[in-house]
């Protein structure tokens, strides 16, 4: 072992190194004057609420919850509805009747986002209504004449390229290929 010169030790020898480890497994495999117990939960703390208890207390329901996922909300814009922290929202996912409802309602709502996004891209008929009103002297209305046309929504391209993108792997990429053994030959004239 070295030693300063105020006789600190400063280092272990390898030997010394074994012995310690020695001492510390033997110390390790004897029983322990503790008793271990393994299954039972602290009586202290809150009792455990289900996710539809907590939200009772705070006056909403799955069914709103359900309403709220529709409208496409976030976790952190569904926790500032909800007065609570985004992570109680993901505490609260771990109750599966919780995820069901809020799965149920982002569903709807993607759902929706595909129907206008494929009518968007193919074109779509609608009908345009337009009111318009014939004023008197004294400003009221006398008659009204509704004029009702039907028009037709050319297909948006856009929309056309984002679904080929996304559901055919479809890329904007041009690969012109074959170009490996090309050879250009130029020729200057005087």
């Amino acid at each position: 072992m070295k030693k300063k010169k105020n006789n600190k030790k400063i280092g272990v020898t390898a030997e010394e190194g074994a012995d310690n480890l020695r001492k510390a497994l033997k110390e390790a495999s004897k029983p322990s004057k503790y008793k271990i117990v393994t299954g039972l939960k602290s009586k202290g703390g809150r009792p455990k609420t289900t996710v539809k208890e907590r939200l009772a207390k705070i006056k909403f329901d799955l069914k709103v919850i359900e309403e709220l996922a529709m409208l496409g909300m976030t976790d952190k814009q569904l926790a500032d509805v909800l007065k609570v922290d985004v992570r109680t929202v993901d505490n609260w996912k771990k109750d599966a009747q919780f995820v069901s409802v809020l799965k149920k309602g982002k569903l709807i709502a993607d759902n929706e986002i595909i129907k206008s996004l494929y009518k968007s891209g193919i074109g779509y008929e609608y009908e345009e209504v337009k009111q318009e009103g014939v004023k008197d002297e004294d400003g009221k209305i006398v008659t009204k004449t509704i004029t009702k046309t039907k028009k037709h929504q050319a297909p948006v391209p856009a929309s056309m390229i984002f679904w080929l993108k996304n559901r055919q792997g479809w890329v904007d990429k041009q690969d012109f290929g074959g170009f490996d053994d090309l050879t250009i030959t130029v020729k200057l004239v005087d």
